[in-house]
């Protein structure tokens, strides 16, 4: 064995041994070991975020660490599911690398070797199939939306949504036609605006946000990776205003109209 694959190797060990110390019931830690996979999803889901920040911000330090602390969350699951039976860390690593050689047959078999498009619609194919099989398993009719996670962002899970609608063409032919139907959205909200009816006003709200998100799709940007954008954008002049203001000496709210002459000259500062 390599001197870099001894090192992986007790590295790994150690992190296993870390969890299954701090679950200890005797000699554990007290929070460590009252948690349950409930408890810890949160904490998972969190982490997973942190490591796209990390990314969006290109701060390589930073990225180390979280992924670290995401890689935790998969020992931490791992070991509760050990203690209850059901598996344990090298059945995780083992299962993942079995299904990701089966998914990339262009890497580990005399295949051609395929495009990054080409790619793409086969892995799509192959857990399309993976999904049937499971769903003829357990006696239960497969549906093209299985195994789109509830937990997703909403913005992010609609996106999927329709990305696996549209495998059987249900969907709009052009970004023509989702932008028809986003002024069509757009007049059902401005209506319910104008009732009493706070349902109807969530509902109209949401399914804008659901066509926005298939109309990012169709133009093929990612709608996470545009919010995260004007988050950082609208975050960046913001506190420009908020500077500026403070170098007056003023602080509290302001009149709109100076407010919004800043976030004018935050702008330009940008282009320059």
């Amino acid at each position: 064995m390599s001197q870099s694959n001894r090192r992986l190797a007790d590295a790994t060990d150690a992190l296993v041994q870390l969890m299954a110390r701090l679950r200890d019931r005797e000699r554990g830690c007290p929070w460590d070991v009252e948690q349950t996979f409930t408890t810890i999803a949160p904490y998972t889901i969190e982490e997973a975020y942190e490591v796209a920040d990390a990314i969006q911000r290109q701060d390589m330090p930073a990225l180390r660490e979280e992924l670290g602390d995401l890689l935790f969350q998969v020992v931490f699951h791992a070991r509760m599911a050990e203690e209850a039976g059901h598996f344990d860390f090298t059945d995780v690593a083992e299962a993942l690398t079995a299904k990701m050689t089966t998914r990339h047959p262009h890497v580990f078999s005399e295949r051609d070797q395929r495009t990054a498009e080409e790619q793409t619609r086969a892995w799509e194919t192959m857990k399309a199939e993976e999904r049937l099989k499971k769903r003829l398993k357990d006696g239960s009719a497969p549906s093209l939306l299985d195994d789109v996670p509830m937990a997703l962002p909403a913005l992010m899970r609609a996106e999927k949504l329709t990305r696996r609608a549209a495998r059987i063409n249900f969907d709009w032919p052009t970004p023509d036609e989702v932008l028809a139907k986003l002024e069509e959205e757009l007049a059902e909200l401005s209506e319910a605006r104008m009732g009493d009816d706070e349902d109807a006003l969530i509902d109209e709200m949401g399914d804008l946000l659901f066509v926005m998100a298939n109309l990012a799709r169709k133009l093929k940007v990612d709608p996470e990776e545009a919010l995260r954008r004007a988050n950082a954008k609208f975050t960046r002049r913001f506190q420009y205003i908020e500077r500026r203001l403070a170098e007056q000496g003023r602080a509290g709210p302001q009149a709109l109209d100076e407010m919004e002459a800043l976030w004018l000259e935050a702008k330009r500062t940008e282009r320059t």
